[in-house]
């Protein structure tokens, strides 16, 4: 019988800094961790790497007591590359470094996209979905080709995410803005008439913002969180029906912290059901960053032989989902 495979992975590129452990025979070992979040305004890089040095240590210790195992249980050292927020990484990066060298343990350097693909993938036993990936910094139309995550279609501007706490600041809310804007979606008794910008398989979101921001004060918070969602969304949908006539495929996976968005999956499953397609929603505990999705995806890197030298274990703020080589699918 083969050796089973652990990986520890390291999520630091935002507002969450995450340790993982996963098995490749027991699946999710350990996937403890801490969100920074605000009562008023967005998010601060240099707040971040503070918050993230102030609870990774204990994350870690938490990770390796949930699992039942220690340090010589584990194979690889896995951690985000990238994209994300350069100070926040930094913490997640440096802390991989040290462990790989202290306890001689290979590094894996993970695209932060494509874990969110995998883990998603793994949780909602998907092989060859049209995937939507939606995060504050990300809205990705995405599939597997030709051994990349190819990206068919994506925001040219802000992330959908990124949209909706930007408008959340506006009415007063604090970091993450995206509950409380879906929670006052279902409440709306009217709607307002705001830009719809797509471009082919593109999307722009910064007009939309702009637009709903001016409007502040004029129109209900309700009806103007009821507008902005719906509008959005349904550019997002959009260029999924398109990606998915396209490709012919028969899943639609969503993946990233917008997915939990009720009103998204709603009008996502009414399109799918008009399409006779498959919707799957990866859980909010996966679907959030975490640290488990860089440990599942490093782990699956680690067998296809992808660890590198300490010295190349390196952060890359726009590190790109189509950059990453696919060897492992």
């Amino acid at each position: 019988m083969a050796p089973r495979i652990v990986c520890l992975g390291i999520e630091s590129t935002a507002h969450t800094i995450g340790a993982g452990i996963v098995d490749e025979k027991c699946g999710i070992l350990a996937n403890e961790k801490h969100m920074h979040t605000t009562a008023k305004g967005g998010l601060i890089p240099r707040e971040l790497a503070d918050h993230h040095a102030r609870h990774l240590p204990e994350i870690l210790r938490s990770a390796l007591l949930n699992s039942g195992i220690g340090w010589s249980d584990i194979d690889c050292i896995a951690y985000s590359a990238g994209p994300g927020i350069g100070t926040a990484m930094g913490v997640g990066a440096t802390a991989a470094r040290m462990i790989s060298l202290l306890h001689n343990k290979p590094i894996i350097p993970v695209n932060h996209s494509v874990a969110h693909i995998e883990i998603a993938k793994k949780m909602c036993n998907s092989a060859d979905p049209i995937v939507l990936y939606v995060s504050g910094g990300n809205t990705q139309i995405i599939a597997y080709e030709a051994g990349k995550y190819r990206v068919y279609g994506e925001t040219l501007d802000i992330g959908i995410g990124n949209l909706l706490d930007s408008f959340g600041r506006g009415l007063g809310m604090g970091f993450p803005a995206g509950p409380e804007i879906d929670r006052l979606y279902f409440e709306a008794k009217g709607f307002v008439e705001l830009p719809y910008s797509v471009k082919g398989m593109d999307l722009n979101f910064s007009g939309l913002l702009t637009a709903a921001q001016k409007r502040i004060g004029k129109s209900g918070n309700e009806d103007l969180a009821y507008s902005l969602c719906h509008t959005a969304f349904a550019m997002v949908t959009e260029c999924c029906e398109r990606a998915l006539a396209h490709s012919g495929k028969k899943e639609l996976l969503v993946t990233g912290g917008v997915a939990a968005s009720r009103a998204l999956q709603e009008m996502l499953a009414k399109m799918c059901s008009g399409r006779k397609v498959e919707l799957k929603v990866c859980p909010k505990e996966h679907s959030q960053d975490n640290g488990a999705m860089i440990a599942w995806t490093g782990l699956l890197m680690y067998k296809a032989g992808r660890a590198v030298n300490v010295e190349k274990a390196i952060t890359e703020q726009h590190f790109r989902t189509d950059q990453e080589k696919i060897d492992w699918v």
